[in-house]
């Protein structure tokens, strides 16, 4: 059974920075566990990531671990996307093509003409997650990312999403919302 035609549940988490996008994501995870279901996390940004610890080796500076430098990432991702448009979600394919799992979330879903619609061709749900702007701003702050920029989420607007989930509340109330939700889906 290919990648495409195989059964099971795939979720790609969008929302602004800080709004609870990689939380949501465990919390699926856990989801995932409590249920006996195999599962996976597949990142679009993945070789961003690889590309941004590279420039910070070259440079010679630390980057601490999970920090993104938001305005480095953006900068990669234009770079890749003149290069070839679709780089990221071909990449993304390859690795999503080589898991079996039953459960498959991405969390770093941006782009809505190239990325979005491969990824609803490969069966992905989207589930937005908002949360008041003051909260965000509040968990960016504690991050320690090294910069930050809203610049590649701005067309966010444009992935309809299949579900609407407010991180507003504390976490029990967000993994209640979350695990729901996901009944539902299965």
């Amino acid at each position: 059974m290919t990648a495409d035609t195989r059964p099971g549940l795939r979720i790609s988490v969008v929302g602004l920075a800080g709004a609870g996008k990689s939380t949501c994501a465990s919390l699926i995870e856990e989801y995932a566990r409590d249920k006996g279901l195999a599962h996976a996390r597949i990142k679009l940004a993945a070789p961003l990531y690889d590309l941004q610890d590279e420039v910070y080796r070259r440079a010679g500076a630390v980057l601490r671990e999970g920090a993104q430098d938001q305005v480095l990432m953006e900068a990669l991702a234009d770079a890749m996307r003149r290069i070839r448009p679709d780089s990221l979600v071909a990449d993304f394919t390859a690795r999503l093509a080589g898991t079996d799992a039953d459960l498959v979330v991405n969390d770093d879903l941006r782009d809505p003409h190239v990325d979005a619609p491969a990824l609803r061709g490969h069966g992905f749900r989207v589930l937005r997650i908002t949360c008041d702007e003051e909260v965000r701003r509040q968990r960016l702050a504690g991050r320690g990312d090294p910069s930050r920029a809203d610049r590649s989420t701005r067309e966010i607007d444009l992935i309809t999403p299949d579900a609407v989930i407010d991180n507003g509340a504390d976490l029990d109330t967000y993994r209640s919302a979350v695990h729901t939700l996901l009944g539902s889906w299965l």
